[in-house]
């Protein structure tokens, strides 16, 4: 989110690169550009073209994949050009667009984070209810909603920027911090307020998940096990949640979906007869999912937090950074359009295999 990339902190004297340098640093972002690029298009590319992945909930990861392409694509390319050159050479109207596609689209990335974790969280604490809530449509509906508020975080700058069409064209673009109001609501709006309601959402659901594993974990044998089981895996198919041995499922919370309420027991826990073993289980699968959970929110807050804390510092007036700074923090908050399509599939077996038949297609090609 391009708010700051080389503002009115020019009073900060700025020492100018050297070939070697920019040679290198272009060498890095062009590596992270072309990675995320990759990484993203291929999710789309997976979703798309694999049918068990047609779910409501890989639709929102698929959105997420399609904003984090825009900014790999719209963004990143512009943003090296910049820090390379030392100045814009763009022309007014190119910047305008530029300052805005990048403030809507590294909103929107944020904001669909927290839609997912809505739609985990339902999926894990009212999951037969939601089972059936959880369509196309409303996926869509969640979509859209996550633009219109991207875009009205992003757009009021355009009504009162200094800039103007004046010759020669601005060498600098970028959003001055002369709106204190509007700060502090851009801010809130695209970074605090999702990371309040994703660390309150992802808290909720991984305490559902401990709670599920715990009754489990301290489960008894049950009388007519095959018949109850045939039942329970009925209930599964009818309400489209997960079983616990359905280790191939298509949505991406599974790690917490496969063991919710009226889901079938597999042999292979049936078979323990000591509460240990069972407790053992359930302290593994306690860790694994703390650590998914741990890998998503950590590799969020180190991307965004110290932009936005910069940010806020800078545009309250309290401390004036280099534009060195401003960049590196710009790129740290864009590393995470490379990291999400990493997080978001990788610990679902589904999206492995679509991969790999991806990279099959690819060499047979």
């Amino acid at each position: 989110m391009n708010i700051t990339n080389c503002t009115t902190e020019a009073s900060v004297a700025v020492r100018p690169k050297t070939i070697t340098e920019k040679m290198l640093i272009s060498l890095i972002l062009v590596i992270i550009t072309t990675l995320t690029m990759l990484l993203n298009l291929a999710v789309i590319m997976a979703i798309c073209t694999t049918k068990k992945l047609h779910q409501p909930a890989n639709y929102l990861i698929c959105s997420l994949a399609v904003t984090d392409l825009l900014v790999a694509v719209l963004v990143m390319p512009l943003s090296i050009m910049y820090i390379v050159m030392d100045s814009w050479r763009l022309g007014y109207f190119i910047c305008e667009v530029w300052l805005s596609v990048d403030m809507t689209c590294c909103t929107c990335s944020i904001l669909h984070l927290c839609v997912i974790a809505l739609d985990r969280y339902w999926a894990i604490t009212n999951a037969i209810e939601y089972a059936r809530k959880r369509t196309a449509k409303r996926a869509g509906l969640m979509i859209l909603t996550v633009w219109t508020i991207s875009i009205f975080i992003s757009m009021p700058p355009l009504f009162w920027r200094s800039h103007r069409r004046l010759s020669p064209p601005p060498s600098q673009c970028a959003i001055q911090h002369d709106h204190v109001i509007y700060t502090i609501y851009s801010t809130l709006g695209a970074f605090y307020i999702p990371l309040t309601l994703i660390l309150i959402l992802y808290y909720r659901i991984y305490h559902a998940a401990k709670s599920l594993y715990q009754k489990r974990g301290s489960s008894r044998h049950f009388s007519n096990r095959s018949t109850d089981s045939q039942n329970s895996f009925a209930s599964c198919k009818l309400t489209q949640t997960f079983c616990v041995s359905d280790f191939s499922t298509s949505d991406p919370t599974t790690e917490f979906e496969k063991i919710h309420t009226s889901i079938r027991i597999p042999p292979f826990d049936n078979d323990l007869d000591h509460p240990g073993e069972r407790q053992q289980i359930s302290s593994t699968r306690e860790r694994k999912a703390a650590r998914i959970l741990g890998l998503i929110l950590g590799a969020f807050i180190l991307s965004w937090l110290p932009f936005f804390i910069k940010e806020l510092i800078v545009g309250l007036s309290i401390y004036t950074v280099s534009s060195e700074v401003t960049d590196f923090l710009t790129w740290l908050g864009y590393v995470n359009s490379l990291i999400n399509p990493l997080l978001y599939t990788s610990f679902n077996e589904d999206f492995k295999l679509a991969f790999k038949k991806l990279i099959r297609c690819r060499e047979h090609t």
